[in-house]
């Protein structure tokens, strides 16, 4: 049995190298498919794992003598690579730092976003974990603010077309179905954000990604956790904010491109691949204004047991 995604359906193989095993079992302690154990002083692959090897890697990145490989689910020996020093790595201070000096940026410079500054933060994104690999976490990236004023036109002449979503009449049909909170919802925020983004846009202002340097919408397959295109992306907006540019993570648009007809028509021009239960856009740019101060943020509640 194997746990599919739309990049693989099959199982991983894992291969031990009996010679160079030291029996040490650090891969049978990190493998939770319980698709190993050590007999004889040996590593050895059992027949009683839950789903068959999922190639996380673990197994092959702990062993120290590296003994054990995996092939198969996009994942080979040739994946692997030396970890950075300790030292190279970011402290509490200096990582609590970074995370106190970001703002939410809209304004921009005049400025494009360097091309290879873009693969760096690619590059970082695909470091964040997820809930099954390989990750199935797709991103478009519009590069330019002349391609990102483009998409925000084209999502504003499709949000005219979807208006009678946050009609009175409609409204008032769904109340009973969807309760309370999500009326409120759209009676309070999605219709004034339709009518914001489409007079706005109409007027020449872009309010839907503020005519970014750089866009990158992160979504998932209908296989992906819902969680993983969130995650790549948060991973995504702190390497722009490491590397001197401003961002923002800006939810308005997926909500309204996953069902229907229309929403799939527009999800194919823009060359996205896939309706996604969760998915964000960040922007990104070199900041046009500088925050002199920080605010403190809450959580709703902490619950300690």
């Amino acid at each position: 049995m194997a746990i599919p995604t739309t990049r693989t359906k099959t199982k991983a193989e894992i291969r031990i190298d009996a010679e160079k095993c030291s029996g040490c079992g650090l891969c049978v302690s990190v493998c939770k498919d319980f698709g190993l154990r050590v007999e004889n002083n040996k590593a050895r692959v059992t027949d009683h794992s839950l789903f068959g090897c999922i190639g996380c890697g673990h197994c092959m990145a702990v062993c120290p003598t590296g003994a054990v490989t995996i092939l198969g689910r996009t994942l080979s020996p040739d994946d692997l690579f030396e970890l950075p020093e300790k030292a190279k790595a970011a402290t509490y201070g200096q990582f609590h730092a970074l995370m106190q000096r970001r703002r939410s940026i809209r304004e921009f410079k005049d400025k494009p976003v360097e091309p290879d500054v873009i693969e760096k933060i690619l590059e970082t994104a695909r470091t964040s974990p997820m809930g099954l690999p390989p990750s199935d976490v797709h991103v478009l990236v519009l590069g330019g603010k002349e391609k990102v004023r483009a998409f925000a036109r084209d999502f504003c002449a499709y949000l005219e077309t979807m208006k009678w979503l946050v009609s009175g009449w409609f409204l008032f049909l769904m109340r009973p179905f969807w309760g309370k909170a999500n009326d409120e919802l759209f009676r309070g925020f999605i219709k004034p954000l339709i009518s914001i983004y489409t007079e706005s846009m109409r007027k020449g202002v872009n309010l839907v990604n503020y005519d970014a340097p750089l866009a990158m919408y992160f979504y998932g397959s209908p296989y992906a956790d819902p969680a993983d295109p969130i995650v790549a992306a948060t991973y995504a907006m702190m390497a722009g904010e490491s590397l001197g540019l401003g961002t923002c993570m800006l939810g308005g648009v997926h909500p309204f491109i996953q069902s229907g007809k229309k929403a799939k028509e527009f999800r194919k021009k823009q060359g996205i691949r896939h309706a996604s239960r969760e998915g964000v856009f960040v922007i990104f740019g070199y900041p046009g204004v500088s925050y002199h101060k920080g605010i403190k943020r809450t959580f709703a509640s902490v619950d300690r047991k």
